[in-house]
């Protein structure tokens, strides 16, 4: 038998509703997730940091709030990394030829996840070593 096809919304876009939809979308979360630590070493390496650092958040001797912003820090860390590497992805499809903005939104990307490596540094630094 041949399923109906998606209702559309009043912005017109497809799709499904409700809870449905939710359990869709959650869904293709875990689909990008599986891919991303398939194929992306960096995405395993800052997994594996968050696993290693957030039972040692945990036990530290701080506050609740400086627990979550520990660990925080470095789920931030991340979900720039996922977003990266979806940029990366998009920019990889487009073509393989160089090409000076696609070359700039890698290196923007890139400097994004420094960025929150450096955030998660500080936080880290100031919260245990201070």
């Amino acid at each position: 038998m041949k399923q109906p096809p998606p209702c559309k919304h009043q912005n017109g876009k497809p799709g499904h509703r409700g809870l449905k939809r939710i359990v869709k979308a959650a869904g293709y979360s875990l689909h990008g997730l599986r891919a991303a630590f398939k194929y992306e070493s960096a995405v395993r390496q800052e997994l594996l940091l968050l696993l290693i650092f957030t039972p040692i958040a945990l036990l530290l001797d701080v506050s609740h709030i400086e627990k979550i912003l520990l660990i925080g820090a470095l789920l931030l860390v991340l979900v720039i990394e996922l977003l990266n590497s979806a940029i990366e992805n998009v920019v990889d499809r487009i073509g393989s030829e160089y090409h000076e903005l696609s070359g700039r939104a890698k290196d923007i990307g890139s400097a994004a996840v420094f960025v929150s490596l450096c955030l998660a540094l500080f936080v880290w630094f100031m919260i245990v070593l201070l």
